[in-house]
């Protein structure tokens, strides 16, 4: 019996132990399987998942139930106690990448935090060797992440305290030759944490709030009683790959934004140390999503690109629609040999370097197109399902005109291609300003009028003002006669109506900002809005600047006429 203490073991004991070596063996090999799982389609994975919760579910119980037995006879560590803990932490991360349900990282968290307060890894700087060590840092880079998404962000800072004084004590305790790459760890999360922190609201005892972007209750416009809905949002698919953009976990900062801005916030569940026992799920049936489900690709090659895109599409279910967001760096077209066609209007980037192609393609004529982008025409066979389309990129103006082929709707919203010099350089450091527009329109405002600390009280009528702005923009589209259809179609949808309603809020910001000047710094979308009684809406301008006023930032804007 490993690490058994001396002395005669009672049958009852033994069984005891057989049973929990059983239990954690089998535990580890259906954990290690779940690498081999699909990263893409809903019901390969769920029995396997099912089957993965049922036996931690069991082995958790088991060594409550009987610790001290396994105290004594197994010689069970408080570390073991922990990893198991770890793993089911991370089954319930895990489990809410594949769902897009937000509860699950609640859970996460759960037994992540119990680690910490129950100290289970405390003491494994005097176990032998570094493996454990590194185990425990890789825990503490998980619990950061989920932090990230759940908006603790005062523990993440407490954490990354306790990451960085970690990552000393394995430095020190073992010079490992890994030590540097934990320290580029740490920096990328004191680099991800400083950029997401654009605003800050300061409550009546001077201390910061924390704000959250999910979708709140009632936090989006109703639909006008009797408005059919046409079509939900299913499924999505989140593309990173800005090469200067920071990062953490492979979620870039535009990633991060925008998956929470696809998510409802989550509510608290009682957690008792419980999976939830999905094999019992009967795949077969359609699941009623809180959230839509959502594809994260940090950096993909076009050929990782094409088939999740696939996947998505594949897997959308009737009266549902797919949403593609991409943040990327721009590629202009060459100006050679082309028509303006959907392969000759330029594209954004994906990652070439997995393929091992780039130097190959780099010798090759420029007169061909660029392998290893996203052309407007590769999206053309997925028009055959509704389709919505966000793309952030200093070339995002060539996806104006993907056409609708198979009488299906087809929506593309899209950043502006240029921004002011000073704004153009925090780019890479606080991300694109576009997904920031989508994600917090309030936050995007105070950042393009260089403001960084708010009021509580102001903050709250600020925030008051733009859902005025938003349900003015409702107002408008409810009662318009001239808008393409294809907006109405996609407008029941809560998430795509909050991305139609900012978007709006986007353009008519920076239409009349001083600061940006031209076609080429306000975002477009097509079908194209400039015609309707919308963009151009002289009451949306004077709300504009009634918000500028209470910020004191109305010189800022052009005054109304002016801008004519």
């Amino acid at each position: 019996m490993e690490n058994a203490t001396d002395g005669i073991i009672g049958e009852d004991e033994r069984k005891t132990v057989q049973e929990f070596s059983y239990l954690l063996e089998k535990s580890k090999q259906l954990f290690n399987g779940l690498r081999d799982l699909p990263q893409y389609g809903h019901k390969q994975w769920q029995s396997y998942f099912g089957r993965t919760f049922d036996i931690y579910t069991k082995l958790w119980k088991y060594q409550q139930q009987n610790r001290q037995v396994l105290d004594a006879r197994y010689g069970l560590k408080r570390w073991q106690i922990g990893e198991i803990a770890s793993k089911i932490g991370q089954l319930y991360y895990h489990y809410y990448l594949r769902t897009s349900e937000t509860n699950y990282l609640n859970e996460a968290f759960s037994f992540y935090s119990a680690i910490r307060s129950r100290a289970y890894y405390n003491k494994v700087t005097k176990e032998k060797g570094p493996e454990l060590m590194v185990k425990k840092l890789r825990y503490y880079a998980r619990l950061i992440v989920v932090c990230l998404l759940l908006r603790k962000l005062d523990l993440v800072k407490e954490l990354t305290k306790e990451l960085s004084r970690q990552v000393d004590e394995y430095k020190s305790q073992y010079e490992a030759e890994d030590h540097m790459e934990w320290g580029l760890v740490l920096g990328e999360i004191e680099a991800f944490t400083e950029a997401d922190d654009i605003i800050t609201v300061i409550d009546s005892n001077s201390r910061p709030v924390i704000l959250t972007y999910r979708l709140a209750e009632g936090g989006v416009p109703q639909l006008d009683k009797g408005t059919p809905i046409y079509l939900t949002l299913q499924e999505a698919l989140i593309v990173g790959n800005c090469q200067q953009q920071v990062k953490f976990s492979e979620l870039t900062l535009d990633m991060y934004r925008m998956l929470q801005t696809l998510e409802r916030e989550p509510t608290s569940l009682d957690t008792n140390s419980t999976p939830p026992n999905v094999s019992k799920d009967n795949s077969d049936k359609p699941i009623k999503r809180e959230n839509p489900h959502k594809y994260l690709l940090y950096k993909p090659t076009f050929g990782q690109f094409y088939a999740f895109l696939s996947a998505g599409f594949k897997e959308l279910p009737p009266n549902a629609a797919l949403l593609l967001y991409l943040s990327a760096d721009g590629s202009m077209p060459s100006g050679k040999g082309g028509d303006d066609g959907p392969y000759d209007v330029g594209d954004i980037a994906t990652n070439s370097k997995k393929d091992g192609t780039e130097q190959q393609f780099s010798k090759r004529s420029n007169m061909l197109k660029e392998m290893h982008c996203i052309h407007p025409g590769d999206l053309h066979p997925f028009t055959r399902k509704p389709l919505f389309v966000v793309v952030d990129s200093a070339n995002s103006h060539a996806f104006r005109t993907i056409p609708n082929l198979f009488g299906q709707p087809v929506v593309s919203l899209m950043s502006p291609v240029q921004l002011p010099v000073t704004l153009a350089e925090q780019t890479p450091h606080k991300g694109n300003l576009f997904t920031l527009f989508l994600h917090s329109p309030l936050v995007a405002f105070c950042y393009v009028c260089d403001i960084a600390d708010v009021p509580l009280g102001l903050w709250e009528n600020c925030q008051a003002m733009v859902n005025k702005v938003l349900a003015e923009v409702a107002t408008l589209f409810n009662r318009s006669k001239t808008i393409d259809h294809a907006y109405k179609q996609f407008y029941g949808d809560e998430f795509l109506r909050l991305l139609i309603l900012r978007f709006v809020f986007c353009f008519i910001t920076l239409r009349y900002h001083r600061g940006f000047k031209g076609d080429n710094y306000y975002p477009q979308c097509h079908p194209d809005l400039h015609g309707s009684e919308i963009l151009e809406n002289g009451a949306l301008h004077k709300y504009i600047l009634d918000l500028a006023s209470m910020l004191d930032v109305r010189s800022l804007f052009l005054e109304v006429g002016e801008a004519d």
